[in-house]
């Protein structure tokens, strides 16, 4: 988007400006009967061969956040991941910035479709995965790993009571 939005603006404002963009276009979408992004859910295939991970915690949206102490490390779930597809883009929220749980945090744009992300847990931004912007296929390649997306100071450690374990998850990705 960069060759669209030169000139007058500054390259910081680039990434609120996209966001504010898609979130226009998802809002507008159905007033032309379009859908905005495809479901991140149905396909056996994806279901078949997805990784969970033992010890993390899962959102139903498919996210999930890795607990060390008081910080939380997020990213969407290989399952996610496969039922994107090629992940070409990805938008995170800025360091510092605070994110509640269960409210958008950011986008993942694949060939397929872009996909708003939650987070599973409420608290301070500390670090984004930098790596993304020019590697965002790093999600593909490891969603748990060197596609992690954000590490959060969480602010109400209780909430990690309404995310699933990884038997409660992969029983809801088989429904």
């Amino acid at each position: 988007y960069s060759t669209v939005i030169e000139g007058d603006i500054h390259p910081r404002q680039a990434p609120a400006i996209a966001m504010s963009l898609r979130q226009f276009a998802r809002a507008s979408a159905p007033l032309f009967g379009l859908r905005h992004n495809a479901p991140l859910v149905g396909s056996s295939i994806a279901r078949s061969y997805s990784t969970v991970i033992e010890g993390l915690k899962y959102m139903q949206s498919h996210e999930w956040a890795k607990v060390e102490g008081d910080i939380a490390t997020v990213g969407i779930t290989d399952h996610a991941q496969a039922e994107l597809g090629d992940v070409v883009y990805v938008e995170l929220p800025e360091v510092g910035s605070t994110v509640t749980h269960k409210a958008t945090f950011g986008v993942v744009e694949s060939v397929k479709a872009a996909s708003d992300v939650y987070s599973p847990i409420s608290g301070e931004v500390l670090a984004i995965n930098d790596d993304l912007a020019d590697s965002p296929g790093k999600v593909n390649d490891g969603a748990y790993g060197e596609g992690w997306m954000m590490k959060i100071k969480m602010s109400n450690p209780a909430e990690l009571d309404d995310l699933m374990d990884a038997t409660q998850y992969e029983a809801a990705c088989e429904q």
